[in-house]
């Protein structure tokens, strides 16, 4: 060991990684699950908390590694249950996370970097512009920070990288955290049928994915012709929608799987009866499901949000040529915690903690 070496954040790397460096300072490699479990499965903030551990080795772990925690700096709560949370990151860069109330159950959206790069012109987000990628630390932080405000009844069963950034973008970094929040022995235990990664479309990181994981699909496709994505999305510049389809058909799906196309209703845009007819025949030979997002209009926004009537109809066109649809109720909205609208604005959580 190089004694002049800064620690590293144990938590940034895999528990296959972290074997491989017990291997090599010749520790029996089967500490590596030991060592995970403190982390995730009881949530260690020591090493001297691992009690099954040999003094020697947590001494040596300690010298080497720290188990950082991020600081929750403010927690805005909606009247319908919804939490967001901001968190401070280790060099006072903030990052936003939502906890959503569900039925019996909660789904935490993770943001996976600060700011983002992608410039959709209907998301917050992309007016902070792009500051760089989270760590793996950083994006299973968020789900260990949550986990520890809830109520010993309280259920958190699913995760959506949906929130702050493009999550392809920072490909190595998701795939890590992907690989201990999915690690269902040592890591944080939840299904992959329960993890749902959402993507702009970034198509050449997308069948990599899907061999590196079977976690669930999202694709964030908001308009059926090029020119109008182009003007809601930037990078269908770059990948355009037939480019971006083919990439959906050709995706590596586990059986009984279906990727969602994310689709924003926004009024006069994208919203019409021929946007929906040219959608059920775009998503044609993709095993496809629809979730439908009514834009959440926020402060400066260009664009509306449809009438009911107008959502009904789209939504009903959808539905009779056999496909699965559902209208998100974005939750959240009075706190700046919908769909589209977290920006990690510390100004406006004022003194709510």
């Amino acid at each position: 060991m190089n004694s002049t070496a800064l620690p590293q954040e144990i938590q940034n790397l895999t528990r296959a990684r972290f074997a491989d460096w017990l291997n090599a300072h010749n520790i029996a490699p089967y500490r590596a699950d030991q060592v995970f479990k403190w982390l995730f499965v009881h949530r260690a903030e020591s090493f001297d908390q691992m009690t099954n551990i040999s003094k020697p080795v947590r001494t040596l772990l300690a010298e080497s590694f720290i188990i950082g925690r991020l600081k929750i700096a403010r927690t805005q709560q909606s009247a319908d249950g919804t939490r967001k949370y901001l968190f401070e990151l280790s060099d006072g860069e903030h990052i936003e996370s939502v906890l959503i109330p569900e039925e019996d159950h909660f789904t935490l959206c993770v943001s996976t970097q600060v700011g983002c790069a992608q410039g959709c012109a209907f998301c917050m987000t992309a007016k902070k512009g792009f500051v760089r990628n989270l760590t793996p630390a950083e994006i299973t932080g968020q789900v260990l920070g949550a986990l520890k405000t809830l109520a010993p009844e309280e259920r958190l069963t699913n995760i959506v990288l949906m929130g702050m950034g493009e999550p392809l973008a920072n490909y190595d970094n998701v795939i890590t955290s992907l690989d201990t929040i999915c690690d269902g022995d040592c890591g944080l235990q939840f299904s992959t049928r329960r993890v749902t990664l959402s993507t702009s479309g970034l198509v050449p990181r997308m069948a990599p994915l899907g061999l590196a994981t079977t976690v669930n699909l999202a694709v964030s496709l908001n308009a059926t012709d090029n020119k109008t994505r182009d003007m809601l999305m930037p990078i269908n510049k770059t990948y355009p929608i037939e480019v971006l389809l083919e990439a959906c058909r050709t995706y590596p799906l586990s059986n009984r799987r279906k990727i969602t196309f994310e689709y924003i209703l926004m009024a006069g845009v994208n919203d019409s009866e021929k946007d929906a007819l040219r959608l059920v025949k775009l998503l044609r030979s993709i095993k496809a499901k629809v979730n439908l997002i009514p834009f959440n209009e926020h402060e400066g926004a260009a664009f509306k949000r449809p009438d009911d009537a107008a959502i009904e109809r789209f939504k009903q066109i959808l539905h009779d040529r056999q496909y699965t649809v559902m209208t998100r109720q974005s939750k959240g909205a009075d706190i700046s915690a919908a769909c589209g609208q977290l920006a990690a604005d510390i100004k406006k959580y004022g003194q709510n903690k």
